[in-house]
């Protein structure tokens, strides 16, 4: 079992940064590919970026160039890097792990551990 906890969501200023952490306990958290998501309000969870567990990543194409996602496998958590936020991006987002390969993926059915999601609200 892994459990993981967000933290640092709050509210933003349009064109402001965020960082938001998830901290994992449980099995061995460098082992797996990890994925921050989000569901903003009445929209389907999206695909936000994932890291495989040696820092390969793959960003979603919203917010390419805006968001960066790490991960520290010592302090065994996984970071996601806002700048330029936009009032879109208000959301709850989640972080998500992977066990079942090493290959990254953009699909939440493919992740089968998650968070409780932290809120992040951006302000026009």
């Amino acid at each position: 079992q892994v459990q993981l906890v967000e933290s640092g969501g709050g509210l933003v200023q349009a064109g402001g940064s965020l960082r938001i952490s998830c901290a994992a306990s449980g099995r061995p958290f460098s082992s797996y590919p990890m994925g921050w998501f989000r569901q903003g309000p009445g929209k389907e969870r999206e695909f936000v970026a994932a890291m495989s567990r040696i820092g390969g990543n793959y960003i979603g194409d919203s917010v390419k160039g805006r968001f960066t996602i790490s991960r520290d496998n010592a302090k065994n958590t996984v970071y996601l890097q806002m700048n330029s936020l936009k009032p879109e991006d208000t959301a709850v987002y989640y972080c998500a792990a992977k066990s079942s390969s090493l290959i990254i993926t953009t699909t939440a059915s493919d992740y089968n551990y998650w968070g409780q999601g932290t809120q992040v609200t951006v302000s026009s």
